[in-house]
């Protein structure tokens, strides 16, 4: 008797045994998803997507087409990773040298937003809820619900839940124009109010 799987997966896609993948989850066309890798219930792997071994994603982690997710990478739940933004895992990366006990450990908190053809550094925490531009080349942690743009990214506002720039006011509240949250900033950290 053979149990159905729990997921969908294109007929072109690669799926290595001893991977972990939730169920509702969708992978697309020519992607790979590689042994011990691990992606939770409801994620979607676009077209041309490797997922390495260790990898861990969370659930509902969007990953758009052309992005290569090496080990080392963890995104926690509602993170979206843009068409074609590139992690790296080495720091020093050499051909005629292997490195492979070097790979440094990179986290995408909860609900983080990585633009379309940004580049990540590894070794990095990439904050709940921060939101990198398109195109941003990430060189050091970037805080909750901070706004990066450039290259290197520097920080240029704050972002809601919803995605959205926050404005605060000299109490210090923004509220989100969508949600509705209130949000506060004090002392360079912003916080949502429940």
């Amino acid at each position: 008797m053979t149990m159905e799987k729990e997921y969908f997966s294109h007929e072109t896609a690669v799926i290595d045994k001893g991977s972990k993948i939730g169920k509702g989850t969708k992978i697309w066309h020519f992607s790979h998803i590689m042994t011990g890798s691990e992606i939770g219930e409801n994620c979607n792997i676009g077209q041309n997507v490797v997922i390495s071994p260790e990898v861990k994603l969370g659930r509902n982690v969007k990953v758009q087409n052309n992005v290569s997710v090496y080990t080392g990478v963890i995104c926690d739940d509602d993170v979206f990773l843009g068409p074609s933004m590139v992690f790296t895992n080495i720091i020093n990366p050499r051909s005629s040298i292997v490195r492979k006990d070097s790979y440094l450990t990179t986290i995408v908190e909860r609900g983080a937003t990585i633009g379309a053809n940004a580049t990540i550094l590894c070794g990095i925490i990439i904050g709940r809820y921060a939101f990198i531009g398109a195109g941003a080349v990430v060189t050091r942690d970037v805080k909750p619900y901070s706004l990066v743009i450039g290259n290197p990214a520097r920080h240029t506002g704050w972002m809601s839940e919803f995605g959205h720039k926050l404005f605060f006011d000299e109490k210090g509240f923004a509220i989100c124009p969508e949600s509705g949250d209130r949000y506060r900033l004090e002392h360079g950290i912003v916080t949502k109010i429940i």
